[in-house]
């Protein structure tokens, strides 16, 4: 055997003495030891959805609609000016017609307090004559809206009922991307339907799907009727309310969309204080910044302050056209989508401090926010 069959067949034999020793050197110990970690892993989702599950409910809607379609119709048919002229001004009369359809609706819900307050989403409910809670028990009740804000998708319900399992409450600012993520719902009307992924990303916007949006995305499993149930990490806790899904065929294809539970809660309370969002105003047209921008600047983040509106809070304040706002009370931001959103989330009346930049100086300077008018 010459030099060079002798180099190929030892570097054939290193290339397979090196792929395959991870598999061959495996020893029955270490199959073992992996076997336990993965029972180990399910018995976790598995407490983890015990524990969540019966405070997840299945929300049912019965929706009257009315469609005047027929009666345009007829209203075009009889004001002709022909059938006018033939049957005369006592004969040229509209009937009094009105076509009712009765849809349904379903989607889920969590239950937030023992006293029978419900966390949903604001298009499950809307429009609804009657809304029908189903308990994990079977039991049923009526439910009331307390207060939906259609610009986040945020409702909250209350049935009449005491001692009710509760949902555990999570921190969404804390979230990590790559952690794990649980959904519970009733897609298609299955009932505490369980799906697993991870959080794909945070602070999503410029989605399309609210006006205030700050959405988590994940890539657990969200249908039809998933829209209001929990998403909940690890713990058991819950994180967002599960809201919309991106789909080219009407089902599952991997990106779904939840509201962050820390801005669910702030709107909760005030639903359940005035019935309604009440949100703060600042008086700024806010955008993005360039990455090129960013870069130049040296910055991570920041908020372009564009439009200042005349006789607004912000009007008051030192700030002007052009600033680079970086940080509200001490806490960057992400962007513009995410100062908005918290801006909002205050109280009206409370008072801020924004951290910015103009021509290279750091500076700062606090404003009383106003009331956002609808």
């Amino acid at each position: 055997m010459t030099l060079q069959p002798l180099r190929i067949f030892f570097s054939a034999l290193l290339i397979i003495t090196i792929c395959f020793k991870p598999y061959t050197g495996r020893s029955a110990d270490d199959i073992t030891a992996r076997t336990a970690a993965m029972i180990d892993t399910a018995e976790i989702f598995h407490t983890v959805v015990q524990k969540a599950k019966p405070a997840v409910v299945y929300v049912y809607v019965k929706k009257t609609l009315i469609d005047n379609s027929a009666d345009k119709d007829l209203k075009t048919f009889f004001n002709d000016p022909l059938l006018h002229d033939f049957f005369g001004e006592a004969n040229n009369k509209n009937p009094d017609h009105v076509n009712k359809q009765t849809t349904y609706g379903h989607g889920s819900g969590f239950i937030i307090n023992k006293n029978g307050y419900i966390l949903t989403n604001s298009h499950v409910i809307d429009n609804a004559q009657e809304i029908s809670i189903r308990l994990i028990d079977k039991r049923e009740f009526t439910a009331t809206v307390i207060g939906q804000d259609q610009k986040s998708d945020v409702a909250l319900l209350k049935i009449e009922a005491v001692d009710l399992p509760v949902i555990s409450m999570g921190d969404s600012s804390s979230l990590k991307v790559g952690e794990w993520a649980i959904a519970i719902g009733s897609p298609f009307e299955m009932m505490q339907t369980v799906t697993a992924g991870i959080i794909s990303a945070t602070g999503r916007s410029s989605v399309g799907i609210s006006e205030y949006e700050d959405f988590l995305q994940t890539d657990a499993a969200i249908n039809p009727g998933n829209s209001g149930g929990p998403l909940l990490n690890i713990h058991g806790q819950v994180v967002g309310i599960n809201t919309a899904y991106l789909s080219q065929t009407g089902g599952y294809m991997g990106i779904g969309f939840a509201i962050p539970i820390n801005m669910a809660k702030v709107i909760a309370e005030r639903l359940q204080k005035d019935g309604k969002m009440t949100r703060a105003w600042l008086g700024i047209i806010l955008k993005d910044v360039s990455p090129d921008e960013l870069s130049a600047k040296k910055l991570t983040n920041a908020a372009l302050v564009g439009t200042i509106e005349s006789d607004s809070p912000a009007s008051k304040s030192a700030l002007q056209q052009g600033d680079l706002i970086v940080a509200i009370d001490g806490i960057s931001i992400a962007g513009a989508a995410d100062l908005r959103n918290r801006v909002a989330l205050n109280t009206p009346g409370a008072s801020i401090s924004l951290q910015y930049f103009r021509d290279g100086q750091q500076l700062s300077t606090t404003i009383v926010l106003g009331l956002k008018k609808d």
